[in-house]
């Protein structure tokens, strides 16, 4: 009775302070769609789940690791062999990043082809496509962090391609690289971009994100609006299934750690040549391939910048998509876009098959 009466105590001065009643009233009565896609809606939070897997175990990584390029690639070598669960916690930490990204990729294309996006949903696509954005930055700055070869040479290569650029290449090579080639420099700016300038933006859209799924509720499909959907209330029914999925995915992250520990590889050195046949992750490797197959000149254009060209124009028509679908304005299907958005995807995989086969 006594312990009834103190937390009923605490949660009133907290809530006479914050507002807490905001927050739980808009929970006691959040409903969630029940239909045949409902199985999408738990992408968003096992894409939420892997980032606080990665803010957590980067921040034990942090503790150790030395962003120079005299001491980086043995500081990790010291978190994987002295420090206590070290390789675990890297290799955990290597695979959130790559299931972040999967489920990112795996959840935006779910609400284009749900068209989640239609009005009044707008903003919310467009903060999702910046954080896809953001997330593929977190893994090519986080990838030349160990200073090992495979991560050097490709991050030379990577930032090459910034330098085709018309009119601002030079410019943006030099501040990506903090010189004319990849150096300590460059490993101190991938550092300071990796664990301060994208958490800063990831967590501002993350919180513009969830805060307008809350408002906006779940969308519910064109297919299935006008059939009578049951509802689920939120809690418990669906944040205990989105736990139960986060938990599944805890167990396979630590299962991959341990089974594929991710490897270190071997010291960067500058002066020795390039590996053979070097790629990027495989979530760049459909634009690696793509620009494999642009002859160098197509017309008057340099063939690499074409294809830098096609793929900026691509992101930039990508966040834009709920203004350019304006039959789902009017809560029309649109065959169109229903063939670009399968398109996109078939033309993604088998790209990157290709790559890792060429």
């Amino acid at each position: 009775m006594n312990a009834n009466v103190s937390k009923q105590g605490v949660w009133n001065w907290l809530d006479e302070r914050l507002g807490l009643h905001v927050v739980s009233d808009l929970l006691a009565h959040k409903r969630v769609p029940v239909h045949r896609h409902t199985v999408w809606y738990y992408l968003g939070g096992m894409t939420l789940f892997c980032f606080l897997i990665q803010v957590g175990t980067g921040i034990l990584l942090l503790l150790y690791y030395r962003p120079t390029a005299e001491a980086a690639f043995e500081s990790v070598e010291f978190i994987m062999t002295e420090v206590p669960f070290g390789w675990l916690v890297r290799s955990i930490h290597s695979w959130a990043a790559n299931l972040m990204i999967f489920f990112a990729f795996v959840h935006l294309f779910s609400v284009f082809l749900l068209r989640a996006y239609r009005r009044p949903r707008e903003l919310t696509w467009i903060s999702g496509a910046l954080l896809l954005f953001l997330s593929l930055a977190f893994g090519f700055s986080g990838y030349l962090l160990p200073w090992n070869q495979l991560a050097y040479f490709a991050t030379k290569v990577g930032t090459d391609i910034l330098g085709e650029i018309p009119l601002v290449g030079d410019w943006l090579l030099q501040i990506a690289r903090g010189g004319d080639d990849v150096t300590g420099a460059t490993l101190t700016r991938f550092f300071g971009v990796h664990v301060a300038v994208l958490p800063m933006l990831a967590t501002f859209f993350l919180i513009v994100h969830l805060v307008l799924v809350q408002k906006h509720g779940m969308s519910v499909p064109i297919s299935q609006k006008r059939k009578d959907c049951p509802q689920m209330p939120f809690v418990p029914s669906f944040a205990l299934r989105d736990l139960v999925g986060w938990t599944l995915a805890l167990g396979l992250l630590v299962t991959l750690a341990s089974v594929f520990p991710w490897e270190l590889g071997v010291k960067a050195d500058p002066l020795a040549p390039a590996p053979a046949g070097i790629r990027p992750e495989w979530f760049f490797m459909f634009m690696f391939q793509t620009l494999k197959y642009i002859p160098g000149k197509v017309f008057f254009i340099d063939g690499e910048l074409l294809g830098i060209l096609i793929f900026a124009v691509g992101g930039a028509a990508m966040v834009l998509v709920p203004f350019l679908d304006r039959k789902a304005r009017h809560e029309q299907r649109n065959l169109l876009f229903t063939v670009i958005g399968w398109g996109v995807i078939v033309y993604i995989v088998a790209f990157t098959i290709l790559g890792y086969l060429s």
